[in-house]
């Protein structure tokens, strides 16, 4: 139904910042829950932030994280500030039809293909 794109993900230092995005098409874009995944090496895919009529942020990432959304361009921002080498990981967009942020990713229907986001101490 929906295919999701992202972009952005890099090599960055610690301390630094990087913003990657999620482009969505196929589907009314104001009509969907997007969320941001990470899934490091030997780790579980882990809740970063979603955003619907409300965001909710994962522990890890809270106030250094940042959702939003640009609906007339369909996509989905993630700004991340202050990054520590633990951020390194592979970043997924995912889409739900749900309404409310915070869902487990089952619930997630639709995912993107993942942008790699190094961290460097």
């Amino acid at each position: 139904q929906v295919r999701l794109v992202e972009s952005g993900g890099g090599l960055v230092q610690a301390g630094g910042s990087l913003r990657i995005s999620c482009v969505a098409s196929g589907r009314t874009f104001s009509s969907l829950t997007m969320a941001w995944f990470r899934q490091a090496p030997g780790k579980e895919r882990e809740f970063v932030a979603s955003i619907s009529t409300n965001t909710a942020y994962g522990d890890s990432v809270k106030g250094r994280f940042t959702i939003s959304r640009d609906n007339a361009k369909n996509t989905v921002l993630l700004q991340m500030n202050s990054l520590k080498p633990e951020d390194t990981a592979a970043y997924y967009c995912a889409a739900t039809g749900k309404i409310g942020a915070r869902w487990t990713a089952g619930e997630y229907g639709a995912w993107g293909q993942g942008t790699q986001v190094t961290i460097s101490s």
